[in-house]
């Protein structure tokens, strides 16, 4: 998809939106964009719990009220929502912090504009045999992870935290056979897995994980998902963007209020899901959807974001950025920044 020619969007389309998030003290007028523009969003993996809030939006028609005909799409690989972002193929794509930062230290032109999911979901996760109720109690255990270089790096800060020996502990690459893994018993325990997700199917089949979370265990806090776009294009795009983050904010408003609006389209978009799973998935996964106290929809903390660049730089795992300022934005989100 080119990013070509687009026309800016219209002044009607802005006035939609800004209803859509029903702002305190904004003129309430009934009115509708004539048609909705093409934009295309690419997620981070196949359609799950995570994204329940975009298939509300969709489901109820925010989208279309701001002016976008959203088309979502799966990734054909892990590597491909940054690079097609970056290349202008998409409008909009998923991904998470870390690599982020890590494009942005290779000066791959994108940003973060708002948060999907505030909080990690990576976690160590366990089986009762393997007794590992604490950190420290991975000593002389074997742990898979998906040989994400930065996954690695959560290892070595959760053992130092717990003053364990990294000697003692083995780290086994077992691609994103995570759960297969830990099940046959090939490894004691796994990082990289979601707590709201692996842990979740793991607890429904009565195998009682034991699961850590790594910002419990001495890793900083981060978004886990957040959406990424072209940063040469936030000028141009802008409102295109803005639009999709004020129909968010309802779509996940109307998650909250009834889980069914985004479950119901979530099954309908994979057919594959396992409904329960899904909806057990959604109850715990919906927290860390919705904004924080006080904070608008997508709300990205740059201290927080500025703390966990300085965590890769001391592990190795960027080199050329020193704070996050150039990676994300605020300013799109809803009551926020320019154009509010």
């Amino acid at each position: 998809m080119t990013r070509l020619a687009r026309i800016a969007l219209p002044t009607l389309v802005l006035t939609a939106l800004a209803l859509g998030v029903g702002a305190c003290g904004e003129k309430k007028d009934d009115l509708a964009p004539e048609s909705a523009e093409k934009f295309v969003l690419m997620l981070d993996f196949f359609p799950n719990a995570d994204h329940a809030g975009i298939y509300a939006a969709q489901a109820k028609g925010y989208f279309e009220d701001v002016g976008l005909d959203v088309e979502i799409r799966q990734p054909p690989d892990p590597a491909a929502p940054i690079k097609q972002v970056a290349a202008g193929q998409v409008d909009l794509a998923i991904s998470y912090e870390p690599e982020v930062l890590q494009a942005r230290d290779r000066d791959v032109r994108i940003v973060s504009i708002g948060a999907l999911v505030r909080e990690p979901l990576t976690s160590i996760q366990s089986l009762p045999s393997a007794d590992i109720k604490t950190p420290a109690d991975l000593a002389g255990k074997t742990v898979g992870t998906a040989g994400i270089p930065y996954q690695s790096a959560y290892l070595q800060t959760v053992l130092d935290k717990a003053r364990v020996n990294p000697d003692k502990v083995k780290e086994r690459n077992v691609g994103f056979n995570l759960a297969s893994s830990l099940l046959a018993k090939k490894v004691d325990a796994t990082l990289g897995g979601f707590w709201n997700y692996e842990g979740v199917q793991l607890q429904q089949e009565g195998r009682d994980p034991q699961i850590i979370k790594i910002q419990d265990a001495g890793v900083p806090t981060y978004n886990e998902l957040v959406f990424v776009a072209n940063a040469d294009a936030l000028d141009r795009e802008g409102g295109r963007l803005r639009a999709f983050l004020g129909a968010m904010s309802r779509g996940t408003l109307a998650l909250e209020r009834n889980p069914d609006t985004g479950i119901d389209a979530l099954l309908k978009a994979n057919k594959d899901l396992d409904p329960k799973l899904q909806r057990e998935s959604v109850k715990v996964t919906l927290p860390l959807l919705l904004p924080a106290k006080g904070r608008p929809y997508g709300y990205q903390d740059p201290r927080e974001w500025d703390a966990f660049v300085s965590w890769m730089r001391e592990n190795r795992l960027v080199k050329t950025i020193t704070t996050a300022e150039s990676a994300l934005t605020n300013d799109l989100l809803p009551g926020e920044g320019p154009g509010k």
